[in-house]
């Protein structure tokens, strides 16, 4: 059984021109140990994703509209929120997008750190401000102690995202959500932030679901994949498989734009053209068929089924065979 399971996912939200499907339909899975990168566009739900699970939507205007999400065999959609509130950071902890927004900046590091421990365990707050000082050294933070008692503002972006990963680490967690960890950040920091990421999840045996819109990420990091488009899954599989055939016209796409190191220099880089549909107006069809330079009528008419194309790799697609 896998650890996290998800089935069918819709998510919903009520907004003043109506309600939106900003996640329709999706299914993916997550095994112990194992790394499942999901990528797409900004707006294609990866987030919203994120935050399904966790049940952290915003209240009252989104919902989960339907599927499931199980984990260890519990479907979180139906449990209560005294439970819930167990799970999140404890079984399962989640990096959030921007650090300086994720972390409190009127209390010290120290306390937020010790917060989720004093939370989630029987500690006396002398152990939880000892082990808050482990965590950060492990996350590769220097002079811990004396990181204890600064606030949020008084770090660098890169330090901020250790502080948030030892937080969403802190209770050893058997799944962690890192929802863009290496946004904003310089190269460097950023190849550090992934290291670091994997190193723990070597050390501590968990899951990983890396959320991110850098292909380059997910070919170095993750075991399988999830592409995504305006709500829907539209490819999936291990990364050897979708990244060496790429079966769907907007996974092309992504990786036809990412330059190599054979790019002529100065050369136009590869785009994608068109613009992704509103939420509010998505055709019945296939959502790429304005985009799609495969695109045939029955391509907006009808969606396509999932298909598989080999074990586990999986498209929806009516083209892909011409592609």
């Amino acid at each position: 059984m896998p650890l996290l399971e998800v089935s069918n996912l819709i998510t919903e939200f009520d907004t003043d021109e109506g309600r939106v499907r900003a996640v329709d339909q999706i299914s993916f899975s997550a095994n112990t140990g194992e790394t499942l990168g999901i990528v797409g566009e900004s707006g294609c739900g990866k987030s919203v994703t994120a935050l399904s699970i966790m049940r952290l939507l915003p209240q009252p205007m989104g919902k989960i509209a339907g599927g499931s999400v199980l984990f260890q065999g519990v479907d979180l959609t139906t449990l209560p929120l005294s439970k819930m509130e167990k799970v999140r950071g404890n079984e399962i902890g989640m990096v959030f997008q921007e650090p300086m927004t994720a972390l409190n900046p009127v209390h010290t590091i120290g306390k937020q750190i010790a917060e989720v421990l004093l939370l989630h365990n029987d500690y006396s707050t002398q152990r939880a401000l000892k082990e808050s000082v482990d965590i950060l050294d492990r996350v590769g933070i220097p002079s811990p102690d004396i990181r204890m008692g600064e606030y949020p503002h008084q770090l660098s972006g890169g330090m901020r995202q250790r502080v948030v990963i030892a937080i969403a680490l802190a209770c050893k967690p058997k799944l962690l959500i890192a929802d863009e960890p290496t946004t904003a950040l310089d190269v460097t920091i950023q190849a550090q932030i992934l290291e670091l990421i994997k190193d723990l999840q070597a050390e501590m045996g968990m899951s990983v679901i890396l959320i991110t819109h850098d292909l380059g990420v997910i070919a170095e990091t993750c075991e399988q994949v999830v592409v995504m488009y305006a709500g829907k899954i539209v490819e999936k599989g291990s990364v050897f498989d979708v990244f060496d055939n790429p079966s769907h016209p907007y996974t092309r796409g992504l990786l036809a734009s990412i330059p190599t190191l054979e790019t002529p220099p100065k050369s136009k880089l590869s785009v994608i053209d068109g613009m992704v549909p509103g939420l509010m107006d998505l055709p019945p069809g296939c959502r790429f068929e304005n985009r799609c330079p495969y695109a045939r009528h029955a391509c907006g008419q009808s969606v396509p089924p999932i298909q598989v194309i080999e074990a586990q790799h999986e498209v929806s697609c009516f083209r892909w065979r011409d592609i």
